[in-house]
Parts: C-alpha cells; structure tokens; sequence
C-alpha cells in the first residue's frame, strides 16, 4: 500500500463551500483501479490549509490509474477552484508494522 499525502491550501473565503463539496469526490476516486481509501484533515493552526491522505496500491494507481484518466480532471473540475495554490503531492510507503 502507497500512502499520497496531498497539502491542500484552500482560498479563506471558500472553505465552507470546499467542506460542502468534498465529499462528492468519494465516487470519483472509488472508481479508479487500486483506490482503497481516503480521508481529509483540516488544520487546526493554518487555516485552509488541508492533507488529504489517499491510499493506494501502487504509486501507478495514482500516477496512471487516477492522474491519466478523466476522473482526474473531474476531481479538479470540483475542487480546483477553491485552492489558493498548486497542491503538493507526495507518496509514502509504511516502514513500521506498528499502530501508534
């Protein structure tokens, strides 16, 4: 499993339409190809800003899977808007079997 670590940085003025429209990204990203899971975390310290942890199977699955297909541009289309900035992505593999 990869875990994308995605810093998400939304216009002040928006944040309450980007919390309202989040959760229609749920059916995009459960359609693509080694998808599992997805959570979004709001900061408490900088507001608007956001990591939206995607699990995947492989780092294909979002590179090729997710990014190459027009469910990409779906997801953008619904909360492009709102960002302040680019996004800044990154994957991540476990190195511990321990919980904490």
């Amino acid at each position: 499993m990869i875990l994308e670590v995605a810093i998400l940085h939304i216009k002040p003025e928006e944040i309450s339409k980007f919390e309202a429209v989040f959760p229609k990204v749920e059916p995009i990203f459960r359609s693509v190809k080694g998808y599992i899971s997805h959570e979004l975390q709001r900061c408490i310290e900088t507001k608007g800003r956001y990591h939206f942890l995607i699990r995947w199977e492989t780092v294909e699955s979002h590179t090729v899977n997710f990014r190459q297909s027009p469910r990409f541009q779906e997801f953008r289309g619904l909360v492009g808007g709102f960002f302040a900035q680019p996004p800044v992505a990154e994957h991540f593999e476990r190195v511990t079997e321990s919980h904490i």
